[in-house]
């Protein structure tokens, strides 16, 4: 499936909204991780770009505005790069031992009552990330522990 950046930035925003922030998936998805470093590039990289930029052209002169810029682009860019590469990842097929991980949880959290839509054929890690986050929302610490 084709996806414009646009829409893969909007997933990935989505994605990063969605996925649950719990020590225990640290360690099994490198998505977390992900997740952190894109929150933290949001909120830093504005300011690294106009410190560099405003640094070297202060030092050096407008003579290296083309350095500058393109040193300012690379700060910008860096968040970007974290919401399209999550954006990418919520639209992937979970492989086939996380599907069964995911229909397991899925049944076990029917049992204890949680209303949730049918399980998909095919699912992708933005639906694993509705079911876990409705999983760590819901239910108790002791019943997602035997998870982990």
């Amino acid at each position: 499936m084709a996806q414009t950046i646009r829409s893969m930035l909007k997933e990935g925003q989505q994605y990063m909204h969605i996925w649950p922030t719990q020590a225990q998936l640290n360690s099994m998805f490198p998505d977390s991780k992900v997740i952190a470093a894109t929150r933290l590039s949001i909120k830093v990289m504005p300011a690294l770009a106009v410190l560099s930029s405003a640094l070297l052209v202060n030092i050096e002169g407008l003579a290296k505005l083309p350095q500058a810029i393109a040193i300012a682009a690379f700060f910008l860019s860096l968040p970007l790069q974290g919401l399209v590469w999550l954006g990418h990842r919520s639209s992937q097929v979970l492989p086939k031992s996380l599907t069964a991980w995911y229909l397991d949880i899925h049944h076990k959290m029917q049992i204890q009552g949680c209303a949730l839509q049918a399980p998909k054929g095919k699912p992708t890690y933005k639906e694993l990330a509705r079911l876990l986050n409705t999983a760590f929302s819901q239910l108790d610490k002791a019943f997602t522990q035997r998870w982990f």
